[in-house]
Parts: C-alpha cells; sequence; structure tokens
C-alpha cells in the first residue's frame, strides 16, 4: 500500500518521539495531559516540590506520546494509522485529514479531562495516539461499511463496520466497569465522537446544517 505523506510523517514522529522519551525520559513530563490542579511528581534539584497541571499545549502533544516502558502501545497505534489512515489520506487529501485527526487527538483529550475531573481517584497523566486512532476507525467504518478487514489478534475478519461497533462497544463496557485499568477508555470514545461530530459537520447533517466543500459523502 502507498504511504501518504502526512501519515508517514505522522509514523515518523510518534517514532521519534517514542526515542526521546527513552532518553530524555521525565523532562518531557510538561507534554502528556495532566488533570486540572496540580499534583505532585516529585522534588527538584533545589528540594522544592514539583507539581504537574493540565497546559493546554497538552490537548496536541500528548498524542503524539506512548508509553516508553513497552513497545505494544506504538506498534499497535502504529499499525492502526497505517491500515486506515492512509486509505482516509487519498479519499480526504492531505489538509482535511490532518485536520481530521488531530481533532479526534484533541477532543479525545478534552473527554479524558472531563472524565478525571469527575472521577479524580483516576487522575493521572495520559499519552497516547489512541484517541486519534479510534477517530479514524470511526471515520473509516462510516466511509467503507461494508470493506472486509482483519483483526491483528485475534486474526478475525469483519466488516469495517462492525469492527467500528466492536471496539466502540468494548470501550464504553471497559470503561464504565473500570475493567482494564491504566487504560483511557474514555479517550477513545471521545475520539470517536469527535470524528463522528467533525464528519457530520462536512456533510451538513444534523446537528449541523450546510454541507461542506469536499467528498466527505464517500
Amino acid at each position: 500500500m502507498h504511504l501518504p505523506k502526512v501519515t508517514r510523517n505522522l509514523l515518523w514522529i510518534i517514532a521519534l518521539v517514542y526515542l526521546a522519551q527513552q532518553f530524555l525520559g521525565d523532562a518531557l513530563m510538561p507534554f502528556m495531559l495532566w488533570p486540572f490542579g496540580e499534583i505532585m511528581v516529585g522534588t527538584g534539584s533545589d528540594g522544592l516540590p514539583v507539581s504537574m497541571g493540565f497546559q493546554p499545549w497538552q490537548l496536541l502533544t500528548y498524542g503524539f506520546m506512548h508509553d516508553p516502558t513497552g513497545f505494544g502501545h506504538l506498534f499497535f497505534n502504529g499499525i492502526a494509522l497505517y491500515q486506515f489512515g492512509s486509505r482516509l489520506e487519498e479519499v480526504w487529501g492531505a489538509r482535511r485529514y490532518l485536520t481530521f485527526f488531530l481533532v479526534c487527538v484533541a477532543g479525545a483529550g478534552i473527554c479524558q479531562l472531563a472524565f478525571m475531573a469527575w472521577m479524580p481517584e483516576t487522575a493521572g497523566p495520559t499519552i497516547g495516539a489512541s484517541g486519534g486512532i479510534y477517530g479514524l476507525l470511526l471515520a473509516y467504518g462510516m466511509l467503507f461499511p461494508r470493506e472486509r478487514v482483519m483483526l491483528l489478534i485475534p486474526p478475525i475478519p469483519m466488516s469495517a463496520r462492525t469492527l467500528v461497533i466492536v471496539f466502540g462497544a468494548l470501550s464504553l463496557l471497559m470503561g464504565v466497569t473500570g475493567t482494564a485499568g491504566g487504560i483511557a477508555h474514555f479517550a477513545h470514545l471521545g475520539g470517536m465522537l469527535f470524528g463522528w461530530l467533525l464528519i457530520r459537520y462536512w456533510r451538513g447533517q444534523a446537528p449541523f446544517t450546510r454541507k461542506r466543500k469536499g467528498p466527505w459523502g464517500v
């Protein structure tokens, strides 16, 4: 499969940021998504306490960071970005595809912030492109609902629409029940929600009215 420019650059960026995390460690903590308020994270070289809290830029920067203690988080997001992002970029073009991905990342971050404010006992730093990936998955299922796709683990073929329903339902179930702690399930759902809203905005569908120019009805 041809790898379009934006998808290729996004893959390079998340890979390079992952390498930077290995060498810079805690120096990149301000770029994670932190909850509102202040969370103590240690002490500085001067012996004074160091705290972290939400900053606006984190709504984007957190989406390019991944768990530095393992490779799975980066690997599976990278595979999904390659599999779904490439096709969407070819349909939408570079600018609107990048806009969509970043809106989904930021939207996922907003939902995660809301969840942490509602459930403060879960508050902590959030990293990962998964919110943007779930948005791409949702878009793929909307544009190519009957196309057959293959899960990686387990290798089960299904339609793109079914895949979206399965992943969305699992995220909702695990988020509500608190299953698989340490995973930002509501960020995943937030990426889907903002992706759905943006596509409907482009199409001029409720709750929006005027259709925007572009191949959004594919």
